[in-house]
């Protein structure tokens, strides 16, 4: 596949900011952001677009190869206050930008969406394991579930590419994501809420690792859902004491009831067709942002 021009929505974020750099010499890029960019990439071009408010498709560019659609809700977590926020961003402008991919003869459309649709297990999920029923999903996962199935539904137009993402971690990440938040909370010495003796287990991912994959996903030859993990697994208090010995700051551990529900994806798919993951969490740590205790 040809690929010379590419949108990516999201552009302001841990991986679309990334994904920006790393792609900017190779490809035209053109970066759908809803405000000003602390730094412009040179050789980016920008458009401002607020997904959470009525807009047109016609404010694009109608030459376009490949659609990356990594834009999600800042609002997640502020259900139901935030709800049609939620459903404009994660629902509403999936649609825009799939009908907008077909106007414009788009080859792929790639799509972010998250581990956490996923019915948890104690064992690594893989691509065809359950999904959470819908009366557990929650709004926030059923509008990632439901952007999967909006684009899914246009595999016989473009080729469609689902990526769900475990746990994403790296530099300049928003503070109140899992992995800076727990950093965040050893600095300050706040206690880590554990079920069980060990917590949950994850296999988070690099930034850098996710990245690789996305670029990798440019050149399959079929549309497909890929797991997005990293090479390690580890618990909540494994990665937390880690994270202590990083900090020097002994982590206040509190158990909590009900039992652990792991969030491990199964990375095979994406080791053989895309990228085997190589950053290992516990050695990069230094590139986790946190607060500091006295912030």
């Amino acid at each position: 596949m040809d690929v010379k021009r590419i949108l990516i929505t999201g552009a302001n974020g841990l991986l679309g900011k990334n994904l920006t750099l790393a792609l900017k010499d190779r490809y035209e890029i053109y970066a759908i952001l809803h405000s000003e960019p602390a730094e412009r990439v040179l050789g980016v071009t920008y458009v401002f677009i607020d997904l959470s408010l009525p807009w047109d498709t016609r404010s694009l560019p109608e030459n376009i190869d490949v659609v990356i659609h990594l834009a999600q809700s800042s609002e997640f977590r502020n259900f139901p206050n935030s709800a049609i926020n939620i459903f404009s961003v994660n629902i509403s402008s999936t649609a825009y930008l799939l009908d907008y991919a077909k106007r414009v003869g788009v080859k792929k459309f790639i799509y972010a969406s998250s581990g956490g649709v996923y019915d948890q297990s104690k064992f690594a999920i893989d691509e065809n394991s359950p999904i959470i029923p819908p009366d557990n999903l929650g709004y926030y996962l059923g509008s990632k579930l439901c952007g999967e199935i909006l684009s899914n539904s246009y595999i016989d137009v473009f080729q469609v590419i689902v990526l769900r993402f475990f746990f994403i971690y790296g530099n300049r990440q928003q503070a109140g994501m899992l992995i800076p938040r727990l950093m965040s909370n050893i600095s300050s010495k706040k206690p880590i809420s554990l079920q069980g003796k060990n917590g949950i287990y994850i296999n988070p991912v690099h930034v850098q690792d996710a990245i690789a994959a996305v670029i990798a996903a440019l050149s399959t030859d079929k549309s497909q859902t890929f797991n997005i993990a990293g090479p390690d697994i580890v618990s909540i208090r494994e990665l937390s004491e880690a994270m202590g010995n990083y900090l020097k700051v002994k982590p206040i551990f509190q158990k909590i009831s009900g039992a652990p529900k792991n969030l491990i994806g199964d990375n095979t798919k994406m080791i053989d067709l895309l990228v085997k993951p190589c950053r290992r969490i516990k050695d990069c740590l230094s590139d986790i942002p946190f607060k500091k205790n006295d912030e």
